[in-house]
């Protein structure tokens, strides 16, 4: 299964700068559900002294993720590919895991109802159905899907993140920078870590979507894939059908030659560069972003009314405005509207990209380029068929994707932990620190899942 074998020596790594970008991606696919959505949601509700979840979340997702990339930096193929060798039954599991937890369009249903307050729009679902489709295109006719999306999201942060800290030192105050503080602490009004009446299932979503969430973080390894990390070199991607020649794609790789000690010195530097490159892009600008935006939900919404609904956001935007400039509240929520779309294309590149190519594992006769476009647009004809039946609450299509992605991980931190294990000499693999952090994520994704169930049978 492992295709010429004789290539084993890993390249030396690029500079810092332009080993940038698969990160960049993982963290678009968290903007606009955890950071956005559910912890600004549930601050406007309880206050900043649950954000230390927020944070503790997103740093699992840090060693969760680089462990997802140690695989795939070694072996030259998709954390997928690995899984298919050890059972041929989790490609079934993936496939069935991934499209049932993210078949929900939460994220554009938001940034459609979004839209429709900005311009006084009153069928929010058409909007929404458009946008879907909007995001069909743009993946469709892009020449090189991964180049697509990267250079999107490039665009999107750097724009969008400047925006938020403006906003947000314009509308907080010193009294509130103080309860962030002791929020990360885990000290809130009246509560310690967890106030009473927080729905469980709430929670166990935002903790969840502190990142990316769920089977998303798997996609990691196709985008260091198709950025050409470690043994991934010159990996061919998937390409338009209609801007570019729809050539299949190779699912299995080249794998490292662990024998040679000159591959070991080699992957200590490789292996520094995508933790530092992970650190700062997802972990440090991932974790100032969900501040800022917990930040200004507090500043602005906590404590006037309780929210039901996305209506915390269209609150905020008013009191913004009125408490600084009205084009203010204005740019705040268009800047919300864009990072969501941003967001869910994202979402379904990733969703195409593990469904297809676990289909392909499957079934090797299919062509992964045309799988995965057949896959796209299923997915964006299901999100339109649940808009048409006419199903209104975006943030509880957020919640009930967020709890099944919660069991997901549980399934495959463990699953990477035990390939990473299985497939890989004891000095490649994690260290015990590592391993302890992983193995903390993992008990409390579980247990998470559990006491969300038990209280939502009370």
């Amino acid at each position: 299964m492992v295709v010429n074998p004789s290539n084993s020596r890993l390249p030396q790594p690029p500079s810092l700068i332009k080993a940038i970008g698969p990160s960049v991606v993982l963290l678009g696919l968290g903007l606009g559900s955890g950071e956005l959505i559910l912890w600004p949601y549930l601050v406007s509700n309880f206050g900043l002294g649950i954000i230390w979840a927020a944070v503790v979340g997103i740093t699992f997702q840090f060693f969760i993720n680089t462990e997802i990339e140690r695989y795939s930096l070694l072996h030259g193929e998709s954390i997928f590919a690995g899984f298919a060798k050890q059972s041929k039954k989790l490609p079934i599991w993936f496939i069935f895991s991934t499209f049932i937890a993210w078949m929900w369009p939460g994220i554009i249903a938001v940034s459609a109802k979004v839209i429709c307050n900005v311009f006084l729009i009153k069928n929010y679902n058409l909007v929404a159905i458009g946008l879907l489709i909007i995001i069909g295109l743009v993946l469709t006719l892009g020449p090189r899907v991964y180049k697509t999306v990267e250079s999107f999201q490039k665009i999107i942060i750097l724009l969008s993140v400047p925006a938020i800290a403006i906003i947000t030192f314009l509308v907080a105050k010193n009294v509130d920078y103080i309860a962030l503080s002791r929020g990360l602490a885990g000290i809130g009004d009246g509560y310690f870590l967890i106030p009473k009446g927080i729905p469980l299932f709430t929670l166990l979503g935002a903790i969840a979507y502190a990142g990316a969430g769920g089977n998303l973080n798997l996609a990691q390894s196709f985008y260091i894939k198709e950025k050409g990390y470690g043994m991934c070199r010159g990996v061919k991607g998937i390409s338009s059908v209609l801007a570019g020649k729809a050539q299949n794609v190779q699912i299995y790789g080249n794998q490292a030659n662990f024998g040679d000690r000159e591959n070991y010195t080699i992957f200590k530097k490789w292996w520094k560069l995508i933790n530092l490159e992970h650190f700062l892009v997802f972990l440090v600008t991932g974790t100032i972003i969900i501040l800022m935006m917990a930040l200004l939900a507090y500043s602005s919404v906590n404590g006037s009314v309780q929210q039901q609904g996305i209506g915390f956001l269209i609150t905020e935007a008013k009191i913004i405005s009125q408490s600084v400039l009205p084009f203010i509240g204005t740019s705040f929520l268009i800047v919300v509207a864009v990072v969501l779309f941003a967001t869910q294309l994202n979402i379904l590149d990733s969703t195409s990209r593990i469904i297809s190519e676990n289909a392909v594992i499957l079934k090797s006769k299919l062509n992964l380029s045309k799988t995965y476009f057949l896959i796209l647009w299923f997915q964006i004809l299901a999100g339109i068929i649940i808009f048409l039946v006419g199903y209104s609450d975006p943030v509880g299509l957020v919640v009930t994707g967020a709890v099944i992605n919660a069991f997901a991980m549980f399934i495959h931190v463990a699953l990477t932990y035990f390939l990473n294990k299985k497939t890989l000499p004891k000095e490649y693999q994690p260290s015990l620190l590592r391993v302890g952090i992983i193995f903390v994520s993992w008990l409390m994704f579980g247990t998470l899942a559990v006491w969300a169930i038990v209280d939502a049978i009370k």
